[in-house]
């Protein structure tokens, strides 16, 4: 998922670029904005966390693109092309590096686990929109 924060900023295309130059395969995507409420049930594994309130706000702050991709190890593979979650600490030439303010804005989303990914491409795409 790209965020509201690379959103805003104009670097989906960046993003997108960077994605495909690394061997992703888009299989489904969308640019929407989510309510708070949704935002809270994406996130609800993180409720109990003190950052689950800010987290949710931003998400809903504006749009996001949403999108499910693939490749061999793709779970491992993207986790590494996005970088550590603080921007400072991440590596050179990741997406969060290149485009993430902060830890709370930090220009992507990537799932943790393959578990993971299931559930978040169900949580936004049907399965006519997997292509």
């Amino acid at each position: 998922m790209i965020k509201p924060d690379a959103v805003k900023a104009g670097n989906i295309g960046n993003i997108l670029q960077m994605i495909n130059a690394a061997g992703f395969r888009i299989v489904a995507m969308k640019y929407l904005n989510i309510s708070r409420q949704q935002a809270e049930k994406f996130y609800e594994v993180h409720a109990e966390r003190p950052f689950y309130g800010e987290l949710t706000q931003f998400m809903s702050s504006g749009p996001i693109v949403a999108a499910i991709l693939e490749k061999d190890n793709a779970v491992a593979d993207f986790r590494k092309l996005i970088g550590a979650t603080n921007p400072a600490q991440a590596e050179e030439g990741t997406i969060r590096k290149k485009y993430a303010a902060s830890v709370g804005e930090n220009a992507v989303h990537g799932s943790d686990s393959d578990e993971n990914a299931a559930i978040e491409g169900n949580f936004f795409f049907s399965g006519l929109e997997r292509f």
